[in-house]
């Protein structure tokens, strides 16, 4: 057994409804490191995804490139490119399958990591939401069971955000804040820990 476009499109509500419960939390603290809309820009990002799936064939790269349209269809944010960047990585790794293996989830994520670091030109350790898809890629290195999966991806995505809390932003707008972005969390990383949690619900 392994992932198909029914999993996705479940995942797709799931996530969808975690982002919007979101987004007023995301919205101030992205406004304490940034333009302060990142709730908007994930909520109308997955609602978008939500609205599309039930069109999803059964190719797993199709549908994972129909969420990469979707979220970039509203959205035109760096981080909503970034987003649809993940998707469409995604979407090359499962191209032409109607079934993913469940052990392929840690290279799928690390794929998506690695097109988004190329995209944004950005570095792990930098504080961001890159750091948190390379811990639970990391995390979720070797596992099978999806159960299993989600409950690494969880603690990873609740420990980097942890980790990085007293740290300062070293990329995007939020470096500017330099040392008064020590104590406070990411909003990327946040964002990652919400759809993760969504997921465990």
């Amino acid at each position: 057994m392994g992932l198909t476009t029914t999993d996705l499109k479940d995942a797709a509500v799931a996530v969808g409804e975690a982002a919007v419960a979101a987004r007023e939390e995301l919205n101030v603290q992205d406004g304490r490191l940034g333009d302060g809309d990142l709730g908007i820009t994930v909520a109308n990002g997955f609602s978008a995804i939500v609205k599309d799936a039930p069109a999803f064939g059964n190719d797993v790269g199709q549908a994972f490139l129909g969420c990469a349209k979707a979220f970039q269809r509203v959205s035109s944010s760096s981080f909503g490119t970034l987003v649809a960047t993940a998707f469409m990585s995604a979407a090359k790794a499962t191209k032409g399958r109607t079934e993913v293996p469940w052990s392929e989830m840690s290279a799928i994520v690390a794929g998506a990591r690695d097109a988004m670091l190329a995209r944004g030109r950005g570095e792990i350790g930098g504080k961001s939401v890159l750091d948190s898809l390379d811990a639970i890629a990391r995390a979720t290195e070797g596992l099978t069971d999806p159960a299993a999966i989600l409950a690494a991806a969880d603690r990873a995505a609740s420990e980097v955000l942890d980790d990085f809390r007293d740290k300062p932003c070293r990329l995007g707008r939020a470096r500017m804040f330099g040392d008064k972005s020590r104590g406070l969390d990411d909003p990327g990383m946040l964002t990652v820990r919400h759809l993760v949690d969504g997921l465990t619900q």
